[in-house]
């Protein structure tokens, strides 16, 4: 089958967002589809909020391959600065330009405002995720994880998403010729702030339904049973309504079944299962509370 690439622009309806997305694997369901055209159509980013391994960053990357874009990730953190999000100056090279220049006394480079204009030339400028978001189209934005930055750095975030827009002092502002898609997820290990929200649409992803599940293990993994899917995904559906530190997302369902495939598993064998467990389960104690409680016996739905 031969790709399409196509502008955002011309994304049409839900529906027509939703088959460009299986095309490439990501079976979306109707409301994050919905949430997603909404968000291309009028021009706003996306914040999606959700457990870790749902899908929200692979969304991002999905969206990349769809228009053809580079992905541009900031992966936030605490302590995350303006320096290391927005840009920074190469004072390397500017200390360079500087001995250059002394050396070049011949060529008449003695005018010291002349001298100063030059050594903050865009040329010694290095562009963090968000400049380089700004200054490349078409680009997808995807600020992954927002949650685990200060809360003073969504002011900068703010700013930079109303009008896509940054201004460096000794450049002026420079503006995106055509705004990012952009795509912010957070894990909710703390609340972002209302004025960050108002400016995105905003929408909660949820583990996926038993069919969806089972139709994802299908279609990234081809050689895995339907039986094999089933119960994989029964196993895992049960496990997050277990009183675990971490639940399963889709991302460590995946993981789980390819490691059963890699042991040679076409069902659910308890003893497999519970030697693949590293693949599905990354806290000691939920180790033991599903061992303990037989959550991994071979199941249908």
């Amino acid at each position: 089958m031969v790709r399409r690439t196509i502008e955002t622009s011309n994304v049409e309806s839900p529906a027509q967002l939703a088959e460009l997305l299986d095309e490439r694997s990501y079976l979306a369901d109707e409301g994050l589809v919905t949430a997603t055209f909404l968000a291309l159509r009028m021009g706003r980013p996306l914040l999606l909020e959700g457990e870790a391994g749902v899908g929200k960053t692979e969304l991002a990357r999905t969206l990349a391959e769809v228009f053809d874009a580079p992905l541009i990730r900031l992966q936030c953190y605490e302590g995350l600065d303006a320096s290391q999000a927005l840009y920074d100056w190469d004072f390397a090279r500017q200390l360079l330009h500087l001995k250059a220049a002394e050396a070049a006394k011949a060529e008449g480079v003695t005018d010291a405002a002349r001298l100063e204009g030059e050594v903050y030339d865009r040329r010694f400028l290095i562009a963090r995720p968000l400049l380089r978001a700004i200054e490349t189209q078409p680009a997808v934005l995807l600020i992954d994880e927002v949650d685990r930055a200060d809360v003073e750095f969504e002011a900068i975030l703010l700013e930079v998403l109303s009008d896509f827009a940054i201004s460096v002092p000794e450049l002026g502002t420079i503006r995106a010729a055509r705004p990012p898609v952009v795509v912010l997820t957070s894990n909710r290990t703390r609340e972002v702030h209302d004025a960050l929200k108002r400016r995105c649409l905003y929408h909660w992803l949820d583990h996926p339904s038993f069919d969806r599940e089972v139709a994802i293990l299908r279609r990234r993994l081809p050689e895995c049973s339907e039986i094999l899917a089933e119960q994989v995904a029964t196993a895992t559906g049960r496990l997050r309504e277990a009183d675990l530190i971490k639940p399963p997302g889709i991302a460590e369902t995946l993981d789980w079944t390819e490691a059963l495939l890699a042991l040679g598993a076409r069902e659910l064998d308890p003893d497999l299962a519970a030697a693949s467990l590293g693949a599905l389960l990354k806290h000691r104690e939920d180790h033991e509370t599903v061992l303990g409680k037989g959550f991994l016996g071979a199941s249908r739905r």
